[in-house]
């Protein structure tokens, strides 16, 4: 059953918000113990607030979950819950307020009822010294991707309904792939963010994450809008995302590229995310490969991402080196060493992208590549070090098939469109219009009722080997 139609009922209260926080514990009791997705449980705190939830006049709008559990990505504050960043700097750390993209959910009716796993400051693989290693639904040897890992698969193995992500260079999209499910990087501001984040920054995002395109839509409705915690947060258009969906049409014209022109990628994953395009082109979509160049992007993102490291993170350097990850370090020194030149390069690289973008969606409705170059890879890999017998020059090269995405300000979502021979999901972006969700998700949903990957899911853990 989908969050959607759980809602209806909701609604109609032909379920209560009390059962359905008891279902959601019994399958997290049940699976949870094997793949380490939502390490932090809120079980009391969520059954209280579920029993409150039933006798109070709670918000009643048409934004309102209505009591649905959530999950909600340890680096997001929760009040009274502790959030680690999975960092031993911040075990013992428990907010007093819950952060602007969580209270949003809860002024609407979410309830949480669980913290999902996530890597050290969102580096690699989703794997802390705090709460430990998740492992993906598909195969319990194989990685979840980061470094919205456990939220990913919380969702994948049906957990829970909803759950939360974020998103710098890759981290909605990326475990979204490597688990089948979808994931939706919204453009800037959509969804507001909390203090914790530089305000002026452009490439973090809070996004939903889901099974389905309609649960994406219905999350979103409850998440955007305005914080004052978030400056460049606005308020969401006066519609429904999820009633939008019933106007699907498909769109007259798409670019496919395999690698955006500079990307290492197996060419199983690119054959996988090609075939797909049939799905447009059988409804008389043109097809084209005519993308704007990204040369430079890459160097661009790695500055911009580095100075937002530094700038976040200097005074934990000074404090706690010997408690942060070696890359994580390596990422602020290279923030606090950067000249004006570099950064005043990376932003004129930004500025570009974004105008060239722009004049693409003059003459074309979506940008579609894949959401991850590479699939699943072994559990105990903290990041991929090479691409085709192509060594990565840093960890995070092997996701620059979405860091590059991120430069252009555009909302990208990732859709199921397929599995390698082993059975492993793949997925593939679809890059819209800035403020274009309306008809991202539009078109997201005709790929996915085709594609009928998601009827597949949730899933119970699989112990294959690799």
């Amino acid at each position: 059953m989908t969050a959607v139609e759980v809602v209806s009922l909701l609604k109609k209260k032909e379920i209560s918000p009390c059962d359905l926080v008891e279902a959601s514990i019994a399958r997290i009791t049940e699976l949870d113990t094997a793949i380490n997705a939502l390490p932090m449980r809120c079980f009391e705190e969520a059954r209280r607030e579920a029993k409150a939830f039933q006798h109070s006049h709670h918000i009643d709008n048409s934004n309102s979950l209505f009591g649905l559990p959530i999950a909600v990505k340890d680096y997001n504050d929760v009040a009274g819950v502790p959030t680690t960043y999975g960092s031993l700097i911040h075990k013992d750390y428990i907010p007093e307020v819950s952060d602007a993209t969580v209270q949003k959910l809860q002024n609407n009716g979410a309830i949480v009822i669980a913290k999902s796993n996530v890597p050290e400051w969102a580096g690699g693989n989703t794997v802390n010294k705090v709460y430990g290693t998740t492992r993906n639904p598909w195969n319990l040897n194989l990685s979840v991707g980061g470094s919205s890992g456990g939220s990913s698969a919380a969702l994948a193995s049906g957990q829970v309904w909803l759950a939360t992500g974020n998103d710098l260079g890759g981290s909605l999209r990326t475990p979204a792939s490597f688990n089948g499910i979808v994931g939706l990087r919204p453009t800037p501001g959509l969804v507001p963010r909390g203090k914790r984040l530089h305000p002026s920054d452009m490439l973090w995002v809070e996004g939903p994450m889901a099974r389905c395109v309609d649960d994406v839509a219905l999350m979103l409705d409850a998440a955007s809008g305005h914080m004052p915690d978030d400056p460049i947060s606005f308020n969401d258009p006066n519609l429904s995302f999820v009633s939008s969906l019933a106007k699907s049409k498909p769109p007259n014209r798409v670019a496919f590229s395999k690698d955006l022109g500079i990307v290492d990628i197996e060419a199983e994953i690119a054959s996988i995310c090609e075939n797909c395009l049939s799905v447009f082109s059988s409804m008389g979509t043109e097809v084209t490969s005519d993308i704007p160049s990204f040369a430079g992007v890459m160097d661009g993102f790695k500055t911009l991402r580095a100075l937002l490291f530094a700038t976040m993170m200097r005074s934990t350097l000074q404090s706690n080196r010997d408690l942060i990850a070696p890359e994580i370090v390596d990422n602020i020194q290279q923030g606090l060493n950067l000249e004006v030149g570099d950064i005043i390069t990376a932003e004129q690289t930004r500025a570009r992208i974004y105008h060239d973008m722009n004049h693409f969606f003059e003459t074309h409705d979506l940008l579609i590549c894949p959401a991850a170059s590479v699939a699943p890879f072994p559990v105990e890999d903290r990041y991929v070090s090479e691409i085709n017998g192509q060594p990565c020059e840093t960890y995070i090269d092997w996701f620059s098939i979405t860091f590059l995405i991120t430069m252009t300000a555009c909302p990208t979502i990732n859709i199921p469109c397929g599995f390698t021979k082993k059975g492993l999901p793949v997925g593939v972006q679809l890059v819209g219009k800035p403020r274009g969700e309306v008809q991202l998700l539009q078109y997201a949903k005709i790929m996915e009722e085709v594609m009928g990957i998601s009827k597949q899911l949730p899933i119970h853990p699989r112990n294959d080997q690799i």
